[in-house]
């Protein structure tokens, strides 16, 4: 058997090899549409005496929220004192999570992708290849599921820590009198967003990849192989 690398780009014509391209873009813009995130809401403390403060928020990848301070050291605020006071909420294990699963998507992308370019021969001349390939395929399937529903919750309960109603019951001078808070500029979260449909865009892509590998494997051609043809009758058995 020949193991040496040959380059035939027939397999991108396939559904096998062309769906592969596809996931190792998608993995791209899930994992790069939230990893380099960065954003500000700006909050508007209106005073009963006519007064305004603000104050920024600022957060970034991974969102770990807690570690975010609105006010630094002590600070006076609509006359009244204010200690160190930081966000709550901490996204980073979903986050994280996601953009992991992305990366091992990407590159088993590249690797897959070599496989079927150069290897192709090699592949499916041996059972371990499809087999290998498909339940690694069904694990990530199953992979993305989770880490887009966990991602999904996370980015909502960090868009919750930082409306209006979140930084209000994190501030104590806004639960005083004659004190309204607001965040009345927000952080654009349509990256975040973007990130959320392409985690389950992957999902929906690597399960529909995962039949074109399973017909790669002995499995799908046994199936095949053991029913009657159409014309082919069965003979009854001497009595």
């Amino acid at each position: 058997m020949m193991t040496g690398f040959r380059l035939n780009l027939s397999p991108l014509k396939e559904p096998l090899g062309f769906i592969k391209l596809v996931e190792w873009l998608t993995a791209i813009f899930a994992f790069g549409s939230c990893s380099g995130f960065s954003g500000k809401n700006i909050i508007s403390l209106f005073c009963g005496d006519g007064r305004n403060d603000t104050l920024d928020a600022n957060f970034h990848y991974p969102f770990r929220l807690s570690a975010v301070p609105l006010i630094e050291g002590n600070a006076t605020l609509c006359n009244q004192s204010a200690t160190t006071t930081h966000m709550v909420g901490d996204s980073a294990s979903s986050v994280e999570f996601f953009v992991g699963v992305a990366i091992v998507c990407f590159l088993y992308s590249m690797v897959a992708l070599l496989v079927y370019l150069g290897y192709m021969h090699v592949y499916k001349d041996s059972d371990f290849g499809p087999i290998f390939d498909f339940l690694l395929t069904a694990i990530l399937v199953f992979l993305w599921l989770v880490c887009s529903s966990a991602w999904a919750k996370g980015l909502q309960n960090m868009k919750d820590a930082t409306d209006t109603e979140g930084i209000s019951n994190t501030l104590a001078v806004c639960r005083g009198a004659n004190v309204t808070c607001e965040v009345t500029e927000f952080a654009s979260m349509r990256p975040l967003n973007i990130s959320v449909v392409f985690g389950y865009l992957n999902m929906l892509v690597w399960a529909g990849n995962a039949w074109f590998v399973y017909k790669e494997t002995r499995w799908h051609s046994q199936k095949f192989s053991t029913q009657p043809g159409p014309g082919r009758q069965q003979v009854p058995a001497p009595i």
